[in-house]
This record gives structure tokens, sequence and C-alpha cells, in this order.
């Protein structure tokens, strides 16, 4: 597909380029786009945390190290390889910490922006999104926990959505065990699935 890669090589400069949200800020935005345009799947969350700002390198922090080694059950090596995820947010950057805890909610311009091309040349499989942002974004006023628990479609793929994999989340890990117990083992296999790997061929870390 030489014409998608060539347009997606354009969109992904014009992303990294991108500083339109520096003076909101006050600092200067890193833009984060990994992933090749025939990724099987698109994960999508809310922003990039400080420690991706800082790395380059998305879910290079302890939510990821759990989505990876303990939801998705795969390698580093699988996650990492731009052809199996194509991994970007509602928000590209990092947006700053937010004064009464946590990050700023992400700039919903950034979606409309940049997200919205991404979404027709990424040529994957299936979607996942990550935490409230995301599943609101794409399925508004519809409460997460019951989203969690759907089976899903977005532009004619199937779609999963997940609580965010972050530490503060453990009270709704609490109040809803079926989730572990069931819900992200289901998950896990159509992500082995798309993925055409085999759960004792991959090594979790």
């Amino acid at each position: 597909m030489p014409d998608i890669n060539h347009t997606f090589m354009n969109l992904r400069e014009q992303i990294l380029s991108c500083r339109q949200c520096q003076s909101d800020f006050g600092f200067e935005p890193h833009p984060i786009v990994f992933g090749n345009p025939g990724a099987k799947i698109m994960q999508i969350s809310q922003a990039p945390s400080r420690t991706v700002h800082n790395t380059g390198k998305p879910f290079n922090d302890a939510s990821g190290r759990r989505l990876r080694s303990e939801w998705y059950r795969i390698s580093d090596e699988i996650f990492y390889n731009p052809d199996n995820f194509y991994i970007v947010s509602i928000a590209h950057c990092y947006p700053g910490k937010n004064p009464k805890g946590g990050d700023n909610r992400p700039p919903k311009c950034c979606a409309d922006k940049w997200l919205s091309q991404e979404l027709r040349l990424v040529q994957n499989e299936i979607y996942i999104l990550i935490g409230s942002s995301a599943a609101s974004y794409f399925f508004p006023k519809q409460k997460l926990t019951d989203l969690v628990f759907q089976d899903l479609t977005l532009n004619e793929k199937k779609t999963f959505v997940l609580p965010h994999p972050s530490p503060l989340n453990m009270k709704w890990f609490r109040d809803y065990p079926e989730f572990m117990e069931k819900r992200i083992i289901e998950i896990e296999k159509a992500v082995h699935k798309t993925l055409g790997i085999s759960r004792f061929s991959c090594t979790a870390l």
C-alpha cells in the first residue's frame, strides 16, 4: 500500500512537529507516534504520561508493564513491534499535571485534528480503548464500566474497552472482580488470536 504509507509518513511528520498546545501547557509538547499503518491492533488511551513524555516510548511506565505482562500476557518485543500495535492517545502529548491530582484532561482538538486522520489510515483488525477519556470520545454518554463488559464495534471492527491499568484504579478492580476473573481473559485471547500467537509461545516480562 505505497499510497497509504506515503500519506501516513506525511501525517506522522506533521504530528511530530505540532506545537499547537504549547501556550496552554506552559512547556514544549512532545508528540508521541508509534506503529505502522498496517498494525493489527490500534490501541487508544487518554494521553502519554510524564514518563512517556521524557522517554518518547509509549506505555513505558508501571501501567504499561501491567498492561503487557498481566493483561495481554505478551512480551515487550511483541508489544513494541510496530506491525503488531499502533499505540496512540486522544492527545498525542503529555498534558501536564493537574493541581488537584492526576494529569490534565487531554485537549479534544488533538483527537479532532490528528487521531481522526490516523483512524482512516491505519488498517488495523481490532481496537482497544483504554480509560474513560478514550471510551467516551467514541461512545459518548455511556458508562465506562458498561462498555468494559460489552462486545463493541467501531468502524465495523471488533472493539474492546479497558479500564486504565494505573495503580490509582485499584478501587474499580475491587468493585468489579469479574474483570480480572473473566473479561480480561476474553480480551487476552482476542489479542493473541489477532497477533497469531499462542499464550505459551510468548514470554510476559
